[in-house]
Parts: C-alpha cells; sequence; structure tokens
C-alpha cells in the first residue's frame, strides 16, 4: 500500500473536500496546491499523478489530528517539582 492509497483512504473515510486538506495542512504550517492534491488523487497511469511524499503524508496526519482533537494544551511547569542537585 502506497502513501497515495492511504491518503485517499483517510479522505473518503472523514469525507473530506480538497479546500478541507489544504486547511488541515495550513494547521501545521504546510502549503500545498489543489492541483497538487488532485495529482496525488489520480491513478498512477494518469501522465499527471504525483508520488505522495513521506513529508506530505505525515503533515496531512499531524494537522489530522489537531483537526480532530484541536490544539494540544500549553504544558504547566510551575507545579513540576524541583530536582535536587548532587554535589559528589
Amino acid at each position: 500500500m502506497t502513501n497515495n492509497d492511504i491518503f485517499k483512504k483517510l479522505r473518503v473515510a472523514h469525507k473530506l473536500r480538497d479546500d478541507d486538506i489544504v486547511k488541515i495542512l495550513t494547521l501545521v504550517d504546510f502549503r500545498i496546491s489543489k492541483s497538487e492534491l488532485n495529482a496525488m488523487f489520480r491513478n498512477e497511469d494518469h501522465p499527471k499523478y504525483m508520488e505522495c511524499g513521506d513529508q506530505v503524508l505525515r503533515n496531512f496526519l499531524n494537522g489530522l489530528i489537531i483537526h480532530l482533537r484541536g490544539p494540544m494544551p500549553k504544558k504547566d511547569n510551575s507545579n513540576k517539582p524541583k530536582q535536587k542537585k548532587n554535589n559528589t
């Protein structure tokens, strides 16, 4: 199974349109055009087919997490216990 297959299946499973995917990718500061997306969703034998790279899929998955769950809450370090220094 290729990255393109995974990307297509996620798009169908979450009922995403090209605009939605572009917005999801902007959540992780990754820019892609609709024409590039369409090239990834074409059949492999199409002359304008483009392979989906690991970077595109990784950023899409990270953006999808933010899209579905919301942004990760900031960690509060004020309650963190202080470590003692070893003077040995």
